[in-house]
């Protein structure tokens, strides 16, 4: 069937060109109509900040804003996991009209005299930002009564984009950062921004730093504790994971606190042994970084001889990714090249134009770049580019199933840790497992592609 792009979408996908880069229109609400993958202001803030395990999460609103959002980070905790516990104001049609503070009031009363959080961070949702409650002055009264932070986040879905709540987010973590003791913090140390925990990733980069001598004040906000946020300040590094979400906190405390911060990904091997020399080189001690070339040689002396001989299987196998956010679009791009596999499809939800700028540069030329895309372009451009394999999340999977193509899930929901050398591992044997799969060759879109054609979108 013939496919074309939306007159209003035609400004968000470009193809890469060798020596040119073209201008991605990004960053915007995204077209009515078009069945947007992205999700809302309320959601962007709510997966930075839900990780953190011993404060409770509070959702002011109907009940199905906190049920779509719940465990939606699938993040591990180490300890408590109050964070696990979707918790809603559960406002009905009276508390619309009458107003809902009363009922916000009295719910985080309640749960805070149950469970004993070390915080509390209240979410505004579309309905609160229509009615006007004052979430704000109910916090900050409950908080004189309590004694531990109560913290607003002002993220009404329809105010922006998933990226405007990663801005609410921040601005919820800075209220809260700066209320700890940092005097017994080393001069080697860093916090660890924009990993969550996923299939317990965090863990596997504190290890790391460990194993060098480089101490993680708190990891933002995998596995977080309010404790260790709250003396976060005393950090000399912040190493930034997920550039999308957390880059405005490292601004933010660059210009409050003086605290430097570069950007890195612990995804494949190249950007991990990239993160971890940096990282080094920062401090300037020979011992770090003599500490830190071992731990590069042992590790890469373990995992390239199986990564090369996977990279002989995938050879001349094709890519689509649609992720979340840009530096993860990045890592995948040089991860797929390592295993021989080629990127012809690559999109994400919250890039923004300097980041779509250095995606192309990344990428092979002609290779399809889409910002905030809906399911029908992507099963179109994954057809028109024959791809094995796409990478992407829950909201992908149908679409590339539908199209017999294997899909390998690397958002939220996942079990297993894809960072580090070991997470490069696991994801290379994943993909090998699943574009090599002999099922792809039964499907209609092999045997009879005249059938599943879907024509060629133009941009």
């Amino acid at each position: 069937m013939a496919f074309e792009l939306l007159k209003d979408r035609r400004s968000q996908v470009v193809r890469s060109q060798r020596n040119e880069v073209a201008s991605v229109d990004c960053n915007k609400a995204s077209v009515a109509g078009s069945v947007s993958q992205r999700a809302c202001t309320f959601c962007g803030s709510r997966v930075v900040l839900y990780p953190i395990a011993d404060a409770l999460h509070l959702v002011h609103g109907p009940v199905g804003c906190a049920a779509y959002t719940w465990d939606i980070r699938g993040a591990l905790s180490s300890g408590p996991e109050l964070h696990r516990i979707s918790c809603s104001t559960d406002l009905r049609e009276k508390d619309v009209v009458f107003g809902g503070e009363r009922q916000l009031e009295t719910s985080l009363r309640q749960l805070i005299s149950k469970y004993s959080p070390k915080a509390a961070f209240v979410y505004g949702t579309c309905v609160i930002g229509v009615i006007g409650d004052d979430v704000a002055a109910v916090c900050r009264r409950v908080e004189q009564d309590v004694g531990i932070p109560v913290i607003p986040v002002l993220a009404e879905g329809f105010c922006g984009t998933k990226r405007d709540g990663y801005n609410a987010a921040t601005r919820a973590l800075l209220t809260l950062i700066g209320r700890g003791d940092t005097s017994s913090i080393g001069k080697y140390s860093v916090n660890l921004m924009g990993d969550f925990n996923v299939a317990g990733e965090s863990w596997i980069i504190k290890k790391y730093f460990e194993k060098v001598g480089i101490d993680v004040v708190s990891v933002l906000t995998g596995d977080g504790r309010v404790d260790d946020i709250s003396r976060a300040h005393g950090a000399k590094l912040n190493v930034v994971q997920c550039a999308g979400s957390m880059t405005p906190l490292a601004q933010g405390m660059r210009e409050r606190y003086g605290i430097p911060y570069i950007r890195v990904s612990f995804f494949g091997v190249e950007d991990t042994s990239d993160a971890l020399y940096r990282t080094a080189k920062f401090f300037g001690s020979p011992t770090i970084l003599s500490s830190t070339q071992a731990l590069v040689t042992e590790e890469l002396s373990r995992v390239l001889p199986e990564l090369r001989s996977i990279r002989c299987k995938l050879q001349g196998k094709r890519a689509g990714l649609y992720v979340g956010g840009a530096f993860k679009a990045f890592s995948l791009v040089r991860a797929l090249r390592q295993l021989g596999v080629s990127v012809v499809v690559a999109g994400t939800q919250t890039g923004n134009q300097e980041e779509y700028a250095e995606l192309q540069a990344v990428c092979d030329e002609n290779t399809i770049i889409v910002d905030d895309t809906n399911p029908l372009e992507l099963a179109a451009f994954l057809v028109e580019k024959d791809v094995d394999v796409f990478i992407g999340g829950v909201k992908e999977r149908p679409v590339a199933y539908k199209l017999g193509i294997g899909f390998c899930d690397h958002n939220h929901e996942r079990k297993v840790a894809l960072a580090g050398y070991a997470g490069a591992v696991a994801f290379a044997r994943e993909i090998h497992a699943t574009a090599t799969s002999p099922i792809w060759s039964l499907m209609p879109r092999r045997s009879r592609p005249e059938r599943a054609r879907i024509g060629k979108a133009t941009p």
